[in-house]
């Protein structure tokens, strides 16, 4: 005859191994997220923040009911740490990725304008992390200036045109369609700067399309400006970092460092690897835009 099964020794342990969720937790995971979402809050600002982020790392369950929050409202979450508070990224099909298509609806309603905003955009991530060690290093600060960015596109477009050149293929422009080869026969043919008699920056000049570009980035809280010289002159911050290292597989930015152009910050023209360099180790002093201080 079979015993009866005593299950009030059992039941507590079961509710040990898998504490219930109160509504308070799930106020706090949210709260976590909602702090995420405010890209230019900093951890150190705000003991709040920071103590959650300390209960995320500490506590296993709490950490997965902040992620399944995240992951209902369509996040994908980057890092969870002291550096970069809780960095997410909004998915395709998020409500929060609308951010960046009003961006671009707003930067320009011609489809060539609103490609080199795309171009612009590509330009700053490869100047800012050049090397796939720079993205590695959490350490590591990357710095852009507006007419660098410009400076760089440009001397990228030579170096578009001239293997297009050596490949004799046709340099009429091509506004609609994708890829490098024909982002730079829109941009060479673009002013700099625009046709005023002071030289004023114009919003549909390159530098002015690179301006917006950076000014966009800095209020999502990737950047942060440090100064106006060479047009405004920037620092990457944790998120952007990690933001790019999403970006790297993209085949627009592998083909833009692939160039093999050493950026540059004034806007003056580049300097080239030697021929035999299998590496991009840098002159000294040129004025590059990035170090790992």
């Amino acid at each position: 005859m079979t015993e009866p099964v005593d299950w009030s020794e059992a039941e507590p342990a079961a509710a040990e191994r898998a504490p219930a969720v109160t509504p308070a937790d799930a106020a706090d995971a949210a709260r976590l997220v909602a702090f995420g979402l405010q890209p230019k809050l900093l951890p150190a600002r705000d003991q709040e923040y920071a103590d959650l982020l300390r209960r995320y790392r500490e506590d296993p369950p709490f950490a997965r009911l902040a992620d399944a929050v995240a992951t209902g409202l369509g996040l994908i979450v980057l890092e969870v740490s002291a550096r970069a508070g809780m960095a997410v990224t909004a998915a395709e099909d998020s409500v929060f990725a609308v951010r960046m298509g009003d961006y671009a609806r707003r930067a320009a309603t011609d489809s060539a304008d609103r490609f080199l905003h795309g171009l612009a955009h590509l330009a700053v991530a490869a100047l800012a992390f050049p090397r796939p060690e720079d993205l590695a290093d959490d350490g590591y600060i990357g710095r852009v200036t507006v007419n660098g960015v410009d400076g760089f596109v440009r001397q990228a477009c030579r170096r578009l045109e001239e293997r297009a050149a050596e490949q004799g293929e046709n340099t009429d422009p091509v506004s609609d369609a994708p890829g490098l080869e024909s982002a730079w026969r829109i941009w060479v043919r673009r002013s700099a700067t625009g046709a005023t008699k002071d030289a004023r920056r114009l919003p549909g000049s390159t530098t002015g399309i690179v301006a917006k570009a950076v000014a966009f980035l800095t209020d999502s809280g990737f950047l942060q400006r440090t100064g106006d010289d060479h047009g405004g002159t920037y620092r990457t911050t944790a998120r952007y970092q990690l933001q790019v290292r999403d970006l790297a597989g993209s085949a627009a930015l592998t083909e833009l460092l692939e160039l093999g152009v050493v950026p540059v910050t004034d806007g003056t023209p580049t300097l080239l690897p030697a021929e035999d360099t299998d590496d991009l180790d840098l002159v000294a002093d040129a004025g590059l835009p990035f170090h790992s201080a």
